[in-house]
């Protein structure tokens, strides 16, 4: 029998209601086969389906970000969070999922990866930056990157634009750093958007091998369901397959 995993999500400010959430878990849900327990953390747990197991985002023993100074909300900060240990009663291995994406295939390969911390290679960059939209990780194995946050603040959040950028950085220079093979996790605005006047004509695509489509900036996926790029210069048609997925 397979050792239960976790699948880890993390909501907080007004940015992405439960709908999120819980279509999320539906997603997971429906493309994990192996036995999991799905976990949010939230500052605001209201609507979320109760079959989500729902705990508040811990403290980490850094009083400026516990005390939830306003950087910290920005650019993705507190999803460092998710390396705190303990962090409650969660064991093994985790597979941590942004809010804004759409699950398109099977999961259970993502926990086959033999890496200390996978996840997603920076579409835009080649220097080793890697995209947290999915990475999987043991829970309490990098505690030492929010030990090194509160050491060096701020000058370790000064060399970086983002929480992303950070972590990334701080194990890719321990060496614990891998990503997934890049057909596995695509961009919808880079991948999936027809470029041009073709978005005018032809409607975004699921790439072959996608499993997750990630939205980052705009469109997110409710967005591109009704064919709203979120930029006057970008053209995006209703696309019928984020609805189909998306729920």
């Amino acid at each position: 029998m397979q050792p239960t995993v976790n699948v880890l999500c993390i909501k907080w400010g007004k940015k992405y209601g439960p709908e999120y959430v819980n279509k999320l878990h539906s997603m997971v849900r429906r493309h994990l086969r192996r036995p999991h327990r799905f976990v949010c953390l939230t500052d605001d747990a209201d609507g979320i389906d109760s079959a989500v197991e729902v705990f508040p985002i811990p403290a980490i023993g850094f009083d400026e970000f516990d005390q939830r100074q306003p950087w910290s909300f920005a650019h993705g900060w507190l999803k460092l969070t998710s390396f705190a240990s303990p962090l409650y009663d969660l064991q093994g291995r985790t597979l941590f999922l942004d809010l804004d994406i759409v699950i398109v295939d099977s999961l259970d390969p993502f926990f086959d990866a033999p890496g200390e911390f996978t996840v997603i290679r920076e579409w835009d960059k080649n220097d080793g930056t890697g995209n947290t939209s999915v990475y999987l990780y043991t829970i309490g194995a990098h505690a030492d990157a929010l030990a090194y946050l509160k050491n060096e603040y701020p000058k370790c959040t000064q060399a970086v634009r983002n929480e992303q950028e950070f972590i990334t950085g701080f194990l890719g220079r321990q060496g614990k750093v891998s990503f997934w093979p890049d057909a596995w996790c695509r961009s919808f605005k880079r991948h999936c958007m027809r470029p041009g006047l073709r978005g005018w004509f032809e409607p975004p695509i699921i790439p072959d091998g996608a499993r997750v489509i990630a939205f980052h900036g705009k469109p997110n996926p409710p967005d591109a369901i009704r064919g709203d790029s979120g930029k006057w210069y970008r053209r995006v048609l209703p696309t019928a397959w984020v609805a189909e997925h998306w729920q």
